[in-house]
């Protein structure tokens, strides 16, 4: 797969299948649509081409500081290379870009910059000036500058509709089962490990502290976790926290992996964390001591989890 930032560094002379989107969580839904996109493509010997956004449409035209995306922007360009797409289009969004007539889209990106065979687009799909492109648009306009059309309904892409809104949902509580099955890979968080108060060490559970650099990355529930991470080519494990450790009066929100079997120096590292399984809500004990005995227990639990589930 090619990375391509911005419409205006693309250019082929080949035919083209094209799907566009924001794509946020590369979930079950969307992997059908990219799946049907890149075998198609590759059976009419065309190009497939996925154009999707950056920042996201939200944070431009409402100036939505609270929304929460599922992936970074790198999450989600790592996730998209495990599809076979031929090439990957992140062009910046941006207020002029979203004053675009549907025609003036289909004219001058999808027909002369793209050199458009075929469209594949998911179910209700919108574009153009205050969203007034839609599938009968399309089609007008398919038959005009001579490329196909197809929309995917929403019970071809699954049984119960995907959406990465329920799946933002599901994380704000805890689901973690529900959001990796929508997903259909395990809820991620990447960040830098920074120093901590170093606590953890002290109680006999040293963690790696995670720094979020994003501050659009939505960070699921607060509680406790079992984990998994690729380090040095090693699958390790282990349970992470995210709250603000209320037993030892904590002020702002920390998220902090243990590993299992694991003692290394992970300072400025940057980490990848998967989130498997949610094991209990945040609490606040009556001392270090019974914190001590709960950690214990969790990870008994976490271990156990591990032997009958992986």
């Amino acid at each position: 797969m090619k990375t391509i930032n911005s419409i205006a560094n693309f250019k082929t002379t080949e035919k083209t299948f094209v799907t566009i989107g924001t794509f946020d969580g590369v979930h079950f839904g969307h992997q059908k649509i990219l799946e049907k996109l890149v075998v198609e493509a590759k059976n009419a010997g065309k190009k497939s081409v996925l154009l999707t956004f950056f920042p996201h449409p939200r944070m431009v035209l409402q100036k939505d500081a609270t929304i929460e995306l599922i992936n970074s922007i790198e999450e989600r360009t790592k996730l998209l290379e495990k599809t076979g797409l031929d090439y990957l289009i992140i062009h910046p969004f941006s207020k002029e870009f979203s004053r675009m007539t549907a025609l003036e889209f289909v004219r001058d990106i999808l027909v002369n910059t793209f050199n458009i065979s075929k469209l594949i687009i998911g179910y209700d799909h919108h574009f153009g000036k205050n969203r007034e492109g839609n599938i009968e648009q399309l089609t007008e306009y398919s038959h005009v500058y001579d490329f196909k059309v197809e929309e995917i309904p929403a019970q071809d892409i699954d049984d119960v509709s995907v959406s990465s809104t329920k799946i933002r949902r599901a994380l704000a509580a805890g689901n973690l089962k529900t959001a990796n099955n929508y997903l259909g890979y395990h809820f991620m968080l990447n960040g830098k490990v920074i120093n901590g108060k170093k606590l953890g060490g002290k109680i006999g559970y040293p963690t790696a502290n995670i720094d979020i650099k994003e501050a659009y990355k939505l960070i699921p529930k607060t509680g406790v976790y079992v984990v998994k991470s690729s380090i040095e080519n090693k699958t390790i494990f282990g349970m992470m926290n995210i709250g603000s450790r209320p037993t030892v009066n904590g002020k702002h929100q920390t998220i902090e992996v243990h590993f299992f079997d694991f003692n290394q120096d992970l300072y400025g590292k940057n980490l990848t964390i998967e989130l498997i399984y949610f094991l209990r809500d945040e609490h606040k004990f009556d001392s270090v001591d019974s914190l001590i005995l709960q950690l214990k227990k969790d990870e008994e639990t976490a271990r156990d989890y591990m032997k009958m589930n992986l």
